[in-house]
């Protein structure tokens, strides 16, 4: 019983540390500390002189709060054409995580 506890402890541990607690979406993984951004779509529309952004965070995984969808991105700036979106992503430590959306168009 001692070592199954122990064991499950370690996993813990082991979960909390890859931040898996607080993840967002990221194009790379990184234990400590995580800031990236990432292309995520494109159109054929050309023309980017808007840009908008929409986020959501997450405190060790168990709040999770906010709208980072396209639509609310492309809302906030005004935009009706889009013309592509990338994704940032931010992690510190698997304790607090956001993932932006950031929409460019017209």
């Amino acid at each position: 019983m001692k070592k199954l506890s122990l064991i499950s402890l370690a996993a813990v541990a082991l979960f909390a540390a890859t931040g898996c607690f607080a993840s967002a979406r990221a194009p790379v993984v990184g234990i400590l500390y995580v800031e990236a951004t990432a292309g995520e779509a494109a159109t054929s529309n050309s023309g980017a002189s808007k840009s908008g952004e929409a986020c959501a965070s997450s405190i060790l995984g168990l709040i999770g709060t906010g709208d980072a969808s396209i639509n609310a991105a492309a809302k906030n700036a005004g935009i009706s054409n889009i013309s592509y979106v990338d994704g940032k992503s931010t992690n510190i430590l698997g304790i607090y995580a956001t993932y932006c959306t950031i929409v460019y168009g017209e």
